[in-house]
């Protein structure tokens, strides 16, 4: 077995005994109100990073202008989300805004 195959094995097991301690302990140990109250916010962290710098940035440089279309349709799935509070339509809407605007322009 190669290095390649013995780090992959290896980080697979870790991955996999880190999640299960966590199903293990959930019966033991609660952690702290403030941990729990802050994890609420990790998922909308965590998109704000993926996505802010895909709609803002073309070709490494900040485009705030009406020729981003990534920015256009950003902007209408974020008035659907605030709308319609659904991750499906928000989804549908700014990729049909998306491909709507890279087509007619």
């Amino acid at each position: 077995m190669n290095a390649f195959w013995l780090v992959m094995l290896a980080v697979g097991l870790l991955t996999f005994l880190t999640r299960l301690s966590f199903i293990l302990l959930q019966e033991r140990w609660q952690p702290p109100a403030i941990v729990t109250r802050g994890l609420r916010f990790v998922p909308v962290a965590v998109l704000t990073a993926i996505f802010v710098p895909e709609i803002l940035l073309v070709e490494n440089q900040l485009a705030l202008s009406f020729t981003n279309m990534r920015l256009l349709a950003g902007l209408v799935a974020i008035i659907v989300a605030y709308k319609t509070k659904s991750a499906l339509w928000t989804i549908a809407v700014g990729m049909g805004a998306f491909w709507l605007l890279t087509l007619l322009i």
